[in-house]
């Protein structure tokens, strides 16, 4: 094989190496929750919901939702979209009651 062959080869092979699989099976998607991440904002609405976001609220309302993390979000505010399902999002509004309490 000529010497200008074989440097396009070897660098079509190259490529094509970084393209092959790691070989690692897929995740099954029947895989069970990971424990400690589940969220219930249903049962923190009644003791948060119309009143007043201070830190005391929030925090309770983070602990009756199992939540491993809580966000308050205002009108308005600029907010990541992935969803986790272990975190309590508060919506609140322009005086900063809660309006909404949602998991994700």
């Amino acid at each position: 094989m000529s010497r200008t062959l074989s440097l396009p080869i070897s660098l079509v092979l190259v490529a094509l190496a970084g393209c092959a699989s790691n070989g690692a099976p897929p995740a099954s998607p029947d895989a069970p929750p990971v424990a400690g991440v589940s969220c219930n904002a249903d049962a923190a609405r009644a003791g948060a919901l119309g009143k007043v976001a201070s830190a005391d609220v929030v925090q309770r309302a983070g602990d009756a939702a199992g939540a491993r993390n809580v966000r308050v979000l205002k009108p308005g505010q600029m907010v990541t979209m992935e969803y986790l399902e272990g975190r309590l999002n508060i919506d609140v509004d322009d005086n900063n009651v809660v309006t909404n309490l949602r998991c994700g």
